[in-house]
């Protein structure tokens, strides 16, 4: 075996830094907070407390989503029987769902990729923080399996390089859309911001046209044919289960897999003067159900989300096959829909414009400050629909390889911005993401005070959510399937920014490949030990600086730093601080004397290092690495 290089930490603390103090602190209060969730909402074996009447197809990825990010706090340090709990929590849901009809052996029967990543995330990261589990690493095989060519199933479609269906999943190709769509009537009011899901459906020319119960039947089977068939761009985070699968032993047919339907997206793109369409018939052509039309399908450019939906699923694929090659060549699937919707970007402000989704605005910036809005959709008409850019999408391009384009996207939109990229607000909105600005200004140099400001808003929205929960008096038998992500207290950006040097999770399907991961030497599981607290402050493709202090009274603590949540990057050398003796001085002294430091260097030449840390000291890395020097691959301490 080989060893691990140690770095022991003798800069002594004094006082702790403001920054561990409370990241420490959110550690703590998440403990209680998760346990208070589950109490109030929670059987006793893991599923929700929930006997209302479900929709015939939506919904069952919201009994996931409320616990997705609890695997990712356990991986970054949380308590010893979280993991569990996640596990309990996800075979509980599991049954209650199938018991309800949503699953076959133990996955979705058939629905969209918007939202079967959405409650994918907690499966993943379950596989994630613990690949020694024989059980989730056997389902994670048959689960990705569903979409391989020659399946059973019959999602895959190796012809024409296609699934054949938007909706899908164990029970193959699920044709058609929700029953409660059959007649797309007027009164749907949560969709009539996105407007008509077809633009010529004979007679129905404006929302207002749907009240007519004969057009709205007709709208309705006009969406069972058109939107209910075909591939759609939407199903590339269906990348993610194969990707997951390969994690584990690298078997090629998953990578292989994944690869060709990647490239059959990025053929269609630049079949399409770049721009990828979202659309793709029964016999693989672009446009088939739509009159030519290279957008129209189901979450595609035109309804209901386009860019939201489409820009995602594409990053999601692009930064997947990053994981699976090594290689940044295929990061133009997921270019090409940000660098689409720039080019067509205007100034203007979120309260004088089209948006469709306004309510996460006014929570993440003034919107009466002009500002760069580019457009999330395309009709008939054009290009409209028009929002600020969702920066997390270009900070997992940039996150995925490092590469210039995507370090000056990022500059161009803080350069068209109209907003101070610095302020941090007190929002938390459904993917628990959207302070990717004040966070890129903090790698930047020009935002010192981010660390602490963004810790304090997480222990505040923290701090909401127990009281949410604390004050709320709906029946958890009968409440709304929302409601449980709405009362979700675990909030994982902050510390995945701070600790790992990461963006928040890609909410619609990613896999989470960290910059940095942790190993509690002591404890031989993952992320930081007890009283430990760590901080990225810088974050490139082959540099990351980390400080690692001990805010404990005792105890000495043993850290594995990874680089790559995924075991890829090696670490070549690193540079840290090492203090002189002469701390605590002499007990005459009133005051603890001044302590030199020096930088030292050390070679490494693997992906792990090892760090000792006494009570009250700490230690600042400086890690020089070779980024995708091995396969990733999922690992724990042993691995």
């Amino acid at each position: 075996m080989t060893t691990t290089p140690t770095v022991a930490a003798t800069v002594p603390l004094g006082a702790p830094p403001g920054w561990a103090v409370l990241e420490r602190r959110l550690f703590d209060v998440l403990d209680t907070a998760w346990r208070t969730f589950a109490a109030r909402y929670c059987a006793p074996d893991g599923r929700l407390i929930f006997r209302g009447n479900g929709e015939s197809r939506d919904g069952a990825d919201d009994f996931y989503e409320a616990f997705f990010n609890w695997p990712t706090l356990y991986q970054l340090g949380g308590a010893d029987d979280l993991l569990e709990a996640s596990k309990r929590h996800w075979t509980g849901v599991t049954r209650q769902l199938t018991e309800a009809g949503y699953l076959v052996d133990e996955f979705e029967r058939g629905y969209d990729w918007f939202h079967q990543g959405e409650s994918l995330l907690l499966f993943y990261g379950i596989c994630a923080a613990d690949p020694q589990d024989e059980a989730f690493r056997d389902r994670a095989r048959r689960f990705a399996d569903l979409y391989l060519p020659g399946s059973p199933a019959g999602n895959y479609d190796p012809a024409t390089r296609t699934i054949r269906a938007p909706h899908n999943g164990a029970g193959g190709p699920r044709y058609g859309i929700s029953d409660e769509w059959q007649s797309y009537h007027a009164d749907l009011k949560s969709m009539r911001p996105f407007g008509l899901p077809l633009p010529d459906v004979e007679g129905v020319h404006e929302w207002a046209d749907l009240a007519d119960p004969a057009k709205a039947r007709a709208m309705g089977a006009a969406m069972q044919e058109r939107i209910g068939r075909g591939d759609t761009a939407v199903n590339l985070a269906a990348t993610g289960l194969a990707a997951n699968a390969w994690l584990y032993g690298h078997e090629d047919r998953y990578r292989d897999w994944v690869l060709e339907y990647v490239d059959a997206w990025r053929d269609r793109a630049a079949a399409n003067d770049g721009v990828l369409p979202d659309n793709v018939g029964p016999h693989g052509v672009v446009g088939e159900l739509h009159d030519g039309r290279w957008f129209g399908g189901n979450y595609g450019w035109a309804w209901p989300h386009g860019v939201y939906s489409v820009g995602a699923a594409a990053v999601i694929a692009a930064v997947h096959t990053v994981l699976l090659t090594g290689s940044a060549e295929r990061l133009d699937l997921g270019r090409g829909p940000l660098d689409t919707v720039e080019a067509h970007g205007i100034r203007g402000t979120v309260a004088g414009s089209d948006a469709s989704i306004r309510d996460r605005w006014e929570a993440e910036l003034d919107v009466d400050t002009e500002t760069l809005l580019v457009p999330n959709r395309h009709s008939d008409d054009g290009w409209f629909d028009h929002q600020p850019p969702q920066l997390g999408l270009s900070a997992w391009l940039w996150q995925a390889a490092g590469q210039p384009a995507d370090r000056e996207r990022l500059d161009r939109l803080h350069k068209a911005s109209g907003y101070d990229w610095a302020e941090v607000r007190g929002f938390r909105n459904k993917e628990e993401a959207g302070h990717e600005a004040p966070w890129l200004e903090f790698l930047r140099g020009a935002n010192p005070g981010y660390p602490e400001a963004m810790l304090r808003t997480a222990l505040g929205q923290v701090a909401r959510r127990l009281a949410l929960i604390e004050a709320d008096t709906a029946d958890p038998a009968s409440v709304h399937v929302h409601h449980w992500q709405r009362h979700n207290p675990v909030l994982t950006e902050a510390l995945l920014q701070l600790v790992t040097g990461t963006p928040q999770v890609l909410y619609n399907g990613g896999l989470l490949p960290t910059r940095l991961a942790y190993f509690d030497a002591g404890r031989r599981r993952p992320g930081l030990p007890p009283d430990v607290a760590a901080l990225v402050d810088v974050a490139t493709d082959d540099h990351v600086r980390v400080e690692l202090v001990h805010v404990g009274p005792a105890g000495e603590r043993r850290v594995l730093v990874q680089a790559g949540g995924f075991g890829e990057h090696r670490i070549d050398r690193v540079t840290y601080t090492a203090a002189a003796p002469g701390y605590p001085g002499d007990p005459r002294a009133y005051t603890a004397p001044e302590v030199p430091t020096s930088q030292e260097t050390a070679d490494v030449g693997g992906p792990r290092l090892e760090v000792v840390l006494p009570p009250g000291h700490g230690v600042r890395l400086d890690l020089f690495l070779t980024p995708r020097a091995y396969p990733a691959a999922h690992h724990s301490f042993d691995q």
